[in-house]
């Protein structure tokens, strides 16, 4: 079943912390979710994915209805993205815990000044 990229948008806002800085951009088709200038999930006609590592990658995993990110069948599977099963979309306070445990440790950008212009 194809999803509609906007509607998850949607969902993800809900569910965020209120002190959560999100922004999102349109790519490849779909949604990409940022944090703290940082991508942390894909919002695309595959569902709402969040990128996650280690042990938090493997507990989404154990979920009923979650599966690594696989935009085609003919590619090879996420290694760091996790389809959120659909169940938890509507449930603001169960999405929010995989919200927090994947934008938990993510770096703030790197601001870099600008230099100042040549002189001619």
């Amino acid at each position: 079943m194809a999803h509609d990229p906007k509607a998850l948008q949607i969902a993800l806002e809900r569910a965020a912390p209120p002190d959560l800085e999100l922004a999102f951009r349109p790519m490849f088709g779909g949604i990409m979710g940022y944090a703290t200038g940082k991508v942390f999930a894909s919002l695309s006609d595959v569902g709402l994915a969040l990128k996650l590592s280690g042990d938090d990658r493997a507990a989404l995993l154990s979920v009923e209805g979650a599966k690594p990110l696989q935009y085609e069948p003919d590619q090879p599977p996420s290694k760091s993205y996790v389809v959120v099963p659909e169940s938890m979309w509507s449930k603001a306070d169960e999405l929010r815990t995989w919200i927090v445990r994947s934008t938990t440790g993510l770096a703030a950008p790197v601001v870099r000044p600008r230099k100042p212009p040549r002189r001619p």
